[in-house]
């Protein structure tokens, strides 16, 4: 039966250690806060708007080159963009008054 030496395994330990390259992690991804995500949605949806009433006017005005489907197709994403944060926030204010109600 082998005896093994104290010394001589951590010698060994220490030359396989060495050979070894050191794992390379991806730095983590920064965590979205959600307030910041709620500005970011809403700006977008500002933006949308905006744009959509900017081509609206200068399709009113002729100063546009936009066609009228242009037009019709970004005021509809406008549109449709509010109407999809109107529901958010009415499901955050539907599970904020549950909670509230909730008995403790």
């Amino acid at each position: 039966m082998n005896q093994i030496n104290a010394t001589s395994l951590l010698n060994q330990i220490r030359t396989l250690g060495a050979d070894l390259q050191p794992i390379q992690t991806s730095p983590e991804p920064p965590k979205a806060e959600f307030s910041d995500m709620l500005k970011n949605t809403l700006n977008a949806v500002n933006d949308a708007q905006q744009h959509a009433a900017h081509l609206k006017t200068g399709f009113e005005t002729g100063t546009s080159d936009k066609s009228l489907a242009e037009v019709m197709i970004a005021g509809q994403k406008a549109n449709l963009s509010f109407r999809a944060v109107t529901e958010v926030r009415n499901k955050l204010v539907t599970a904020y008054q549950d909670i509230m109600n909730m008995p403790v």
